[in-house]
């Protein structure tokens, strides 16, 4: 499958051998990931004295994908929009990538035109394209972004490799890049001017770039918004359970199907980018609903949702309903954790 381009065409040694890893990832499995792991969970923040994930408390392991956000860092901010501290964050990536795992990061930008969050739907990408009112606010934004990015090196001194997924669910209503806020044509100058002001302006050379609607129910869904294969180089889905296991594993079956199609059609390797369950009110979840909906399906990784409290979380904390399933789950072989890559 390996493509010999990807979307940045300046993109480092590492990068390729990131995106072979994740291609490779689907011959044995898939990769349990887990967004925002090791920075915070059910009644605990990362301190200097622990180094700790709700996954690893249940499951003896962590997860082999962390994922991480950098919404705020458009501002200067010293932490996130989730209250991580930038410096935190950067610790906390350098000591996954140490250990053998895969960083992704999403960034949840504030509206560049209402100065609201992500979710303020006032009409903004066409004015921040090159041109438009807002594009000098823009362009500041992704220095920031460019800045951070570099700041992610190796105790050798090399550039970290990260899966980037920006303006993500692009094809839902509540983000301001999402379909009604903006056209897929403008939708796919915003992907393209992103991609050419970070690595060509900004210099910036250790992502690779991930694609990711919503749940969708054709192809031609998928690929509305679709910049281009030669300036994509991962597809990625988001789907929540929200109803009934039933009608949450017939819409999985479909989107994962779709998502195959596209993957196969475009050679690009593919993950359920964030998926989960709020609370895991299932007792058997993950290996009766989940797991059986996904294997064998040729996706490299799925990523949970993060845990920010008793009333908000996507993976079990000891003692949760669904923890004991999540230890068997844990344990299947073609389920790869981070104790995995070592083996």
């Amino acid at each position: 499958m390996t493509n010999l381009t990807l979307a940045d065409t300046g993109a480092l040694p590492q990068v390729f051998a990131l995106q072979q890893k994740i291609e490779h990832l689907s011959e044995r499995g898939y990769a349990f990931g887990h967004q925002d792991t090791t920075s915070y969970g059910v009644g605990w923040r990362h301190n200097r004295d622990s180094y700790t994930s709700d996954v690893y408390k249940v499951a003896g392991d962590f997860p082999l994908v962390y994922g991480f956000d950098i919404g705020q860092i458009e501002h200067g901010r010293e932490k996130n929009l989730d209250d991580v501290p930038f410096n935190t964050m950067c610790a906390l990536i350098q000591k996954a990538h140490k250990d053998g795992g895969i960083i992704t990061i999403s960034w949840h930008a504030d509206n560049p035109v209402s100065k609201g969050d992500s979710w303020e739907t006032t009409i903004a990408v066409k004015h921040i394209l090159e041109g438009g009112s807002h594009f000098e606010v823009y362009r500041e934004w992704l220095k920031k972004v460019a800045d951070f990015v570099l700041k992610l090196k190796d105790e050798n001194g090399m550039l970290i490799p990260i899966a980037f997924r920006p303006f993500h669910e692009m094809n839902g209503a509540w983000f301001w890049w999402g379909n009604p806020n903006c056209s897929p044509d403008d939708y796919k100058d915003l992907w393209l001017q992103t991609l050419q002001l970070l690595s060509v302006e900004f210099e910036v050379h250790n992502l690779l770039y991930v694609y990711a609607p919503n749940l969708v129910g054709t192809t031609g869904e998928y690929l509305l918004n679709y910049p281009g294969d030669h300036v994509v180089d991962m597809l990625g889905l988001d789907l929540y359970q929200h109803g009934t296991a039933k009608a949450f594993q017939k819409t999985l079956k479909i989107n994962v199907e779709v998502l195959r199609i596209v993957a196969e059609t475009v050679k690009k390797p593919y993950a359920l980018t964030e998926i989960g369950l709020d609370r895991v009110l299932e007792p058997l979840w993950w290996s009766t609903i989940l797991d059986p909906t996904i294997a064998n399906m040729g996706i490299a990784w799925v990523l949970l949702w993060r845990n920010d409290s008793k009333k908000h979380f996507f993976v079990p904390y000891p003692d949760q309903l669904s923890a004991s399933d999540f230890k068997i789950f844990s344990k299947k072989r073609h389920v790869l954790f981070l104790g995995d890559e070592k083996v």
